[in-house]
């Protein structure tokens, strides 16, 4: 099991009442993957440097981080490309946390 952490841009235009319902999603569909999740971090709305498309000039961040097998990434990478509600979604592998002296 490896430790690996999500950065997700939610496309939540006009709505911020949802970002809580689109992060319960995924981490759901984390664990139906074979992932344990570890952590949501719920950052701010922010805008984008290059804006590709009018429709979405900013978007909600959030870091998701969790452990699973190295093929659970390729299975949620595909799942989350089919979500309406995720605009992008970035994975990497997350170093174990150092104990504090």
């Amino acid at each position: 099991m490896k430790r690996y952490e999500g950065l997700f841009i939610l496309n939540t235009a006009g709505k911020d009442e949802g970002i809580k319902d689109a992060l319960d999603k995924i981490s759901n569909d984390i664990v139906a993957a074979g992932g344990k999740v570890e952590t949501i971090q719920k950052m701010d709305r922010k805008p984008f440097a290059r804006v590709a498309d009018k429709k979405h000039s900013s978007g909600f961040y959030a870091n998701v981080i969790f452990t699973g097998a190295p093929a659970v990434i390729a299975q949620l990478q595909s799942k989350f490309s089919l979500n309406t509600e995720v605009f992008r979604v970035l994975f990497t592998e997350s170093p174990e946390p150092k104990a504090a002296k």
